[in-house]
């Protein structure tokens, strides 16, 4: 059974579905030659663009004097990202400020689109909760590796005492490779279930209690946005640390 074609995957596989067959045939994808593009993909991009667009409409807008509403926005984002990134790292912790913003923006704006009528959540499909925990993965060992050293961040894993080393490496070693699968199923699970249980009320009623669960759908996502981040936040924390 194929999925529905949504409008931004019909246009891509109308227009650019020439390029999508060459690069997944390059590298081995199965895919079907007609409709390449998935409708996450599509609408994934419409989410990427969109935030390009939001920003380059914001820095020439920004003021001290007369900031606007969405400098504004952006500033409360900034500042509630920055505040967490700092209760939970013990130094530095605004080097990492732009990563977990960038995440935590991208995150939302692909967890409310799916209350558009017609769009649908990126993040209700496995593949892209999966590609952020990725991302996630690699950014905090890459700080850790940064911060203390191949060989020093490596120890960590071994445990404080010698001896339990046999030990501590194997049970680290699955802990670390379990988080990115804990990260992709909590976001996909839980936007997932948000988005069939409002198409399903939406399918009975047409207008009090849509509205209800809209309003549940929108508190979900801004929720596994913020729980996202702030994961992301207490693993690099995990991973910068000094022992003492």
């Amino acid at each position: 059974m194929h999925e529905h074609e949504a409008w931004p995957a019909a246009l891509l596989n109308h227009f650019l579905a020439g390029p999508a067959d060459s690069i997944l045939d390059a590298v081995g994808v199965k895919h079907n030659p007609a409709a390449p593009w998935p409708n996450w993909l599509g609408f994934e991009l419409i989410v990427f663009f969109f935030i390009i667009i939001l920003f380059a409409i914001l820095r020439p807008r920004l003021s001290v004097d007369k900031p606007g509403t969405l400098q504004h926005l952006a500033e409360l984002t900034y500042n509630f990202v920055g505040g967490e990134a700092s209760d939970n790292i013990e130094h530095g912790s605004q080097r990492y400020v732009p990563f977990f913003g960038t995440l935590f923006i991208f995150i939302l704006f692909m967890n409310l689109i799916g209350i558009i009528p017609g769009f649908e959540s990126p993040t209700m499909t496995p593949a892209v909760p999966a590609g952020l925990a990725l991302a996630t993965f690699l950014f905090y060992n890459w700080t850790g590796f940064r911060e203390h050293g191949v060989g020093r961040y490596l120890a960590h894993f071994a445990g404080p005492m010698p001896y339990l080393a046999p030990l501590m490496i194997p049970i680290e070693f699955i802990s670390h490779l379990a988080r990115p699968l804990s990260l992709t199923i909590r976001l996909y699970a839980n936007m997932f279930a948000g988005e069939r249980v409002t198409l399903a009320f939406l399918g009975l009623t047409y207008l009090v209690i849509p509205s209800v669960f809209m309003g549940l759908h929108v508190f979900v996502g801004f929720l596994q946005a913020y729980i996202f981040t702030l994961l992301t936040i207490i693993y690099v924390s995990g991973a910068t640390a000094h022992e003492h």
